[in-house]
């Protein structure tokens, strides 16, 4: 009997901004020490963030919903929006997604924003730092939408950039800067802030220096998409602290 024979499969879903190409690989190295679980990928159409109305019409429901029924179709246990959208839309966007796609594929769905608040409020990190390569006006909304849900952004830093793709070429070392910045405001965590950057891989080894928190957007939703899998998260090591964390019901 081989290793993996104890386990059930399991597979994830994953609904992924056309343009990104950091989240597949990073999503796929994580999951290297659970080989009972697949992680599947859908794609809609996500070239810009902005706050133009063609920018924020990339993420009407209708789009994310026929990806979310392709997935349907692979018979995954979980459906997570890969993104974070709703940092800017409004976190409301997200709880009506994961409704709507439950109530249309039968299957518990979840976001990387979703699952990041749910860290922060479990783990009483309401003292945050955020780094994003997002435009001003989009960071902007993204600390008005965390202060008007109780959360004190103490420190930031972003790019100013209005991607998509182009986040995935930002460099390990100008990420790191961003976050050892941040980090001098000695908040209680720090979020990395968008799944297109590659920054989930840099976690651990930032976490031993500087002795704080960083929840990744990658990792959270892929931590979130286990446990509603009933999948520990505790078996993956190397990719920080969060892995570990034990907040009790789903």
């Amino acid at each position: 009997m081989t290793e993996t024979s104890y386990f059930r499969p399991v597979r994830l879903g994953m609904l992924t901004p056309s343009s990104n190409t950091v989240l597949e690989p990073v999503t796929t190295a994580i999951l290297r020490d659970v080989p009972e679980v697949s992680v599947h990928f859908a794609r809609f159409r996500v070239t810009e963030i902005s706050l133009r109305d063609q920018a924020l019409g990339q993420f009407d429901n209708q789009a994310v919903l026929a990806a979310a029924r392709l997935l349907a179709d692979a018979r995954v246990d979980v459906i997570a929006w890969n993104g974070t959208s709703s940092g800017w839309l409004g976190f409301d966007t997200d709880i009506r997604l994961c409704e709507a796609i439950t109530a249309e594929t039968g299957i518990p769905a979840t976001t990387s924003v979703l699952a990041l608040n749910q860290v922060m409020q479990a783990t009483g990190a309401n003292r945050f730092g955020l780094v994003t390569p997002y435009l001003h006006d989009v960071q902007a909304r993204i600390i008005a939408n965390y202060t008007a849900a109780g959360f004190d952004c103490v420190a930031e830093r972003h790019l100013n950039d209005p991607g998509n793709f182009s986040y995935s070429e930002v460099s390990a070392e100008t990420l790191a800067t961003m976050v050892r910045a941040v980090a001098l405001a000695r908040p209680a965590c720090i979020t990395t802030f968008c799944t297109n950057l590659r920054a989930a891989p840099l976690v651990a080894a930032l976490e031993a220096e500087l002795g704080i928190p960083i929840y990744d957007t990658i990792s959270v939703v892929v931590w979130q998409s286990l446990r509603l899998a009933g999948v520990s998260p505790a078996r993956i090591k190397g990719w920080g602290g969060l892995m570990q964390l034990d907040i009790g019901p789903r």
